[in-house]
C-alpha cells in the first residue's frame, strides 16, 4: 500500500508507516528490510524521500544498516532506565518482569594499581578487590559487570560469599552510606571480553557505563565498568531547563 498524501512531508509519512510496519510484525527485530528500490516502489515515494526517511530512523536506532550488507530492524530494548536516579540492574530487571541473577566470574584482592590510587585517593600499600560478574535475566546473560572497591569498605569475610548486592555489602558497617555517582557512557562495538561472555552476535553493539560511586563525605567507594547489551537496554535521563 502506498502512503497517502497529507499536510506533512512524504518523508515523515515514510517514518510512521515504517514504524507502524514495524509495529505490526511486518517487518520482524533482527530482519533485513526490503532493497530501497522494492521499499520505494512498494510505498510510492522516490528513493531520496525513503534514504532521508531511513537516515531518520538509524538515528532513532529503530533500524541500523551495515555497509555492504543492508538494512535491519533492531531489537527493541527490553529493559528501559532514566540514569538520573541510581537504579540497580535487578531491578531494572524486575521491573520488566524478569527474574535477576549473578553469576560470579572472579573475586580477587591485589594491592592498588596507579589508577586505583588516583581513582580512590589511597595509598600504594592498600588494596582492592576487584568483582566480576554476568547479570543475567531469567538465565540469559544481559551485563558483564566489573567492579573494584578499596578492601577497607567491604566485610572482613567478602571475599568468601557470594554477594548479590555490592551496596549492601559497603553499607553493611552503617558507617559508609553511597549518596551518587558520575555516569560515563561509551557505545562500542565488539569487544574481545565482553562480547563472548554475553553471548553476542559479531554487529551486537554495547553501551559502557563506568561509574564513579560516592559516599556522604565525596570519597569515591566503588568503580564499576559494566557492559550493557545495547539491543536489550535503553537510557535516557530528563533534562530540566535552567
Amino acid at each position: 500500500m502506498t502512503i497517502k498524501s497529507d499536510h506533512r512531508a512524504l518523508y515523515l509519512q515514510v517514518i510512521d508507516r515504517m514504524k507502524q510496519d514495524i509495529a505490526a510484525g511486518v517487518y520482524k527485530e533482527k530482519e533485513k528490510l526490503p532493497s530501497e528500490f522494492e521499499l520505494a516502489k512498494t510505498l510510492g515515494v522516490s528513493r531520496a524521500t525513503l534514504r532521508e526517511a531511513l537516515r531518520l530512523l538509524e538515528e532513532d536506532n529503530i533500524i541500523i544498516r551495515r555497509h555492504g550488507v543492508g538494512t535491519f530492524v533492531n531489537p527493541k530494548p527490553v529493559f528501559s532506565s532514566g540514569i538520573e536516579h541510581l537504579t540497580s540492574v535487578s531491578d531494572m530487571i524486575r521491573q520488566a518482569g524478569m527474574e535477576p541473577g549473578a553469576i560470579y566470574l572472579s573475586t580477587s584482592e591485589s594491592i592498588c594499581s596507579e589508577d586505583d590510587i588516583k581513582r580512590f585517593h589511597c595509598n600504594a600499600d592498600d588494596t582492592i578487590i576487584t568483582i566480576e560478574r554476568v547479570r543475567t535475566a531469567n538465565g540469559v546473560p544481559v551485563v558483564y559487570c566489573i567492579d573494584k572497591v578499596p578492601s577497607g569498605y567491604l566485610p572482613e569475610n567478602f571475599l568468601g560469599r557470594t554477594e548479590s548486592s555490592i551496596f549492601s555489602a559497603i553499607e553493611e558497617s552503617g558507617v559508609t552510606h553511597i549518596s551518587h555517582a558520575v555516569t560515563f557512557i561509551d557505545a562500542i562495538g565488539y569487544h574481545e571480553d565482553a562480547s563472548p561472555i554475553l553471548e553476542c552476535d559479531p554487529e551486537t553493539a554495547l553501551l559502557v557505563l563506568k561509574q564513579l560511586h560516592y559516599d556522604e563525605d565525596d570519597q569515591v567507594v566503588l568503580y564499576s565498568k559494566n557492559y550493557f547489551k545495547a539491543d536489550k537496554f535503553s537510557f535516557h535521563v530528563v533534562r530540566k531547563r535552567v
